[in-house]
């Protein structure tokens, strides 16, 4: 079979794939916030509530889609875009499973696999950015000048803590780094580093109680107050999906990927991965539910007093050990 086919074919299955955990991740987290606050949550569309999500997406499309007079049409138009394609572009190199020795659930092998995971997670920005600059509106354009400069901030915390696995394991590669973790997954020795990561991975998706990107009684909605409709959507499904694939990066970097516990290697690779990702996606509503979101200064000023030096000092740290032991 042509192998570009192939690739198609894993990418539409994948699309796919990913799209159904979005929208059933956001169902789970209504639900589970229901609970937590004692309250039902969704459980009128279809048999406990299962049909939300699709009812969500059609209220969306029916919407109206407005675009004020002051906007750039075609920047305001292709903000969503950005943001939506670099959120699904990733997984285009996160393996999810290794069935066989040299055989991973993957589009794509890429030996710098982080760092390419790194560098799209970080177009990501210019989506919010310009899209909050194009809606011609002053509230959008402080909220994309927020998002922006926490983003970029705790981008770079986030970049440090992942430096000391990197040096444990000796590879970008991410397959190689859940491979070097077959005795002991890199969250005990690298328990700071995966503390900066947790919290950083918050911050760098805007959610509770680090989302001041949509700090209502302020900005009134953030960067995306002029959108409506599918375009609203659109930046909606992004954040979703960054969350996904924080949780995803932590499984491989920390949590050992789709490496069992001793025991329990009866149960496949791939389960155990979807399990250490819903796990992390849990944390994300718990926070949610448990939190006030905090001041936008005191936000700026943990990540750049307290986390970097934190990071900087955990991969000093592990380079020294490593030096010395190694």
């Amino acid at each position: 079979m042509n192998p570009w086919l192939i690739v198609l074919i894993k990418s539409a299955v994948l699309l796919l794939v990913v799209i159904t955990s979005f929208a059933y991740a956001m169902l789970a987290e209504r639900k589970v916030m229901g609970w937590m606050q004692m309250r039902p949550g969704p459980n009128r569309v279809g048999p406990w509530g299962l049909l939300q999500p699709a009812v969500d997406a059609v209220k969306l499309i029916m919407k109206e889609d407005l675009t004020p007079n002051t906007a750039d049409p075609l920047i305001y138009r292709l903000a969503p875009f950005i943001s939506l394609v670099t959120a699904f572009s990733v997984y285009a190199v996160i393996p999810f499973s290794e069935p066989a020795p040299g055989n991973l659930w993957a589009i794509g092998n890429v030996n710098a696999g982080i760092l390419f995971v790194l560098a799209l997670t970080s177009i990501g920005v210019y989506g919010i950015s310009l899209g909050g600059w194009a809606s011609g509106s002053k509230y959008p354009l402080l909220g994309s000048v927020r998002a922006t400069a926490q983003m970029i901030s705790y981008e770079l915390s986030m970049s440090m803590s992942l430096i000391g696995v990197l040096i444990l394991a000796g590879t970008t590669s991410l397959a190689g780094i859940v491979d070097a973790q077959h005795r002991l997954w890199f969250v005990i020795p690298q328990f700071v580093g995966f503390a900066v990561y947790l919290i950083t991975a918050v911050a760098e998706t805007n959610r509770a109680p680090f989302d001041l990107v949509e700090a209502d009684a302020e900005l009134v909605g953030g960067f995306n107050t002029e959108y409506s409709g599918l375009r609203f959507g659109l930046f909606f499904i992004a954040e979703y999906i960054n969350m996904l694939t924080v949780s995803c990066i932590a499984t491989l970097l920390f949590l050992g990927g789709w490496s069992p516990i001793a025991g329990l290697s009866i149960i496949p690779g791939v389960a155990w991965f979807v399990a250490k990702v819903a796990l992390f996606m849990f944390v994300y509503v718990w926070l949610r539910s448990t939190f006030p979101r905090i001041r936008y200064d005191r936000l700026m000023a943990f990540g750049w007093k307290v986390l970097l030096p934190i990071a900087t000092l955990n991969l000093v740290v592990t380079a020294i050990v490593v030096a010395f032991t190694g």
